[in-house]
């Protein structure tokens, strides 16, 4: 069984549960695949998120789990003789369904997934410190998000490319107005306390119904952060060595991209609590840092891997996760709303992790 062909067959159902049964197939055959980048390291790194859970892509690691990545690829170089490659360069994947990067202005909609948000799920105010960091992305000349509108997609754009023409291809748009789309307090019934992918996935898909994101087009620059509460552990979360992972499913609604961002303070500074701000002010550096890394990457890889990607795998956010120091260090981002933790991101054009970039 193919990915494509799965796909092909996904779209003969018409209901937006039959598309979640479909889910489960899919994942089953990503997770088989053999050949989903030219060198798939991250997929075979046994300390990384991705290893035998191929849908979590662009996964942030724990800080100890990266730590365990980054000593384990060493000492496979170093068996190798030293000799593997270890470009960061992203290539175009050459889209998926015609889609690879959001080539519009963003639109993300938050979903704060079971009732447990209003009834002690939120110990640390993540809701509203979320629902500001969407309405701050792209305001008050932040430039930050410009790292990612180097990067393009269209049917001009060719598959390996590693550069983008500005005059002629559509480019990730800039959401000068901010990003946030949609709010969501999804109480009907608490979050699962270990919730699977399948319920996941169908969280995301209501979360487009009831958004009113019933078409292919209302979702084609559209992201679903569906957020966890407090004490809950999705797809295992807590110890399955992620902060946060993106992926995409198909439905009747036509493709739809989200986040599993589950509390991440729930695991302090594994998942970057006072990373880059000491004290109660960096409590939540954990929350922009990790949601910005899959913002971003949902950015340049909407529908993975058919956006850009590195020959290891990895996404743009991936590149530059949790580095404390120097080029790239993450750090404090001002925008029209007050500032916020966040990690730099891979710039093709300037062949390094930027925090700041001209928007293109």
């Amino acid at each position: 069984m193919t990915i494509s062909s799965h796909l092909r067959r996904s779209r003969k159902y018409s209901s937006a549960l039959s598309a979640l049964w479909t889910t489960a197939a899919f994942i089953s055959c990503l997770a088989a695949a053999t050949s989903l980048a030219a060198d798939e390291s991250l997929a075979e790194n046994p300390y990384a998120p991705a290893y035998g859970h191929a849908y979590r892509h662009g996964a942030v690691p724990t800080r100890e789990a990266a730590r365990q990545m980054r000593e384990w690829e060493a000492s496979r170089q170093a068996a190798r003789g030293g000799h593997r490659s270890s470009s960061k360069i992203l290539a175009f994947g050459g889209g998926i369904d015609g889609i690879g990067v959001t080539s519009g202005t963003p639109k993300v909609y938050l979903v704060f997934y079971g009732s447990q948000w209003t009834s002690g799920g939120d110990p640390n105010a993540a809701a509203t410190y979320l629902q500001n960091l969407f309405h701050g992305i792209g305001t008050g000349g932040e430039m930050w998000s410009g790292t990612m509108t180097q990067y393009c997609d269209g049917p001009t754009v060719a598959r390996g490319a590693t550069t983008c023409n500005p005059g002629t291809t559509p480019h990730v748009g800039y959401p000068g107005k901010g990003a946030l789309a949609g709010v969501w307090f999804d109480s009907a019934a608490p979050s699962p306390s270990k919730a699977s992918i399948r319920q996941l996935t169908h969280e995301a898909i209501n979360a487009a119904a009831h958004f009113g994101n019933t078409t292919a087009s209302a979702n084609r620059y559209a992201q679903y952060v569906v957020v966890s509460p407090s004490g809950t552990h999705p797809d295992g979360f807590g110890h399955a060595n992620f902060c946060a992972w993106h992926t995409y499913t198909t439905s009747s609604y036509g493709d739809i991209a989200f986040t599993n961002m589950p509390y991440v303070t729930d695991l302090g500074a594994s998942c970057g609590e006072n990373f880059v701000n000491s004290g109660s002010l960096g409590l939540l550096d954990g929350f922009s840092i990790v949601n910005g890394h899959e913002y971003a990457e949902t950015l340049t890889d909407q529908n993975p891997a058919g956006g850009w990607t590195a020959s290891s795998g990895a996404e743009n956010g991936d590149e530059c996760a949790w580095i404390s120091s120097g080029q790239g260090a993450a750090a404090n981002v001002s925008m029209g709303n007050g500032a916020y933790a966040m990690q730099s991101t891979w710039s093709n054009d300037t062949n390094a992790c930027d925090i700041s970039h001209a928007i293109l």
